[in-house]
């Protein structure tokens, strides 16, 4: 899913009840916005495996410090944390949950969203995670604005130039630190153009 996009990444590149942590030596942290769904889930499993990573920060809005301690599990050389959104503060502060899992990241992947449901139109589906790119690219640019971002969030065509927007209204655009990422779109074609033609998808390149 992640293999010739991450070279290329990679070449360029406290609350206790909401976090989880485990350590290792320093090194390139990579973050992955959306780590507790569909995509999220093996992706971040894929990375901890992955020996560019010596720090992989999970976040999505739900179950992350679940999974962050499962993914530590896995006997690699990579510390794991998990965070979640901060609580509501009075005074109003920022969200120092995803202040976390950004702070000092080389990479952030972003697979945070909605997936494309039937009966649902591109622009459905851009409707809803516009918004969600928006807001996370927007925390990227405060708290790593010098991260590689790449965003899996679909329509890709259409959330890559969002967070360039928001990169350059930020001041820190950069446009060999922003991509998109279609390697899982390869991989299923692959598959699919493989199953049509019998033959083995390790064969096919579209």
């Amino acid at each position: 899913m992640f293999t010739t996009a991450s070279r290329r990444v990679f070449a360029v590149a406290s609350n206790k009840n909401r976090f989880f942590s485990s350590t290792t030596a320093m090194g390139k942290k990579v973050a992955v916005l959306g780590a507790g769904g569909g995509i999220g889930q093996p992706l971040s499993l894929l990375l901890k495996l992955s020996p560019n990573v010596s720090e992989l920060s999970c976040y999505d809005i739900v179950g992350t410090p679940g999974v962050a301690a499962d993914l530590s599990h896995i006997p690699t050389a990579s510390s794991v944390t998990g965070n979640l959104p901060a609580a509501g503060t009075w005074p109003p502060s920022h969200n120092t949950g995803i202040e976390a899992a950004l702070k000092d990241a080389a990479v952030v992947v972003i697979p945070a969203g909605v997936p494309r449901k039937p009966g649902m139109t591109r622009d459905d589906l851009f409707n809803t995670n516009a918004g969600i790119v928006k807001n996370l690219v927007e925390a990227c640019a405060d708290f790593c604005p010098d991260a590689v971002l790449a965003i899996i969030s679909n329509p890709v065509n259409s959330t890559v130039p969002i967070a360039a927007e928001v990169l350059k209204k930020k001041g820190v655009y950069n446009p060999k630190k922003v991509c998109g990422v279609t390697t899982l779109d390869v991989c299923r074609a692959n598959t699919f153009v493989a199953n049509s033609m019998g033959k083995d998808p390790k064969d096919i390149n579209v």
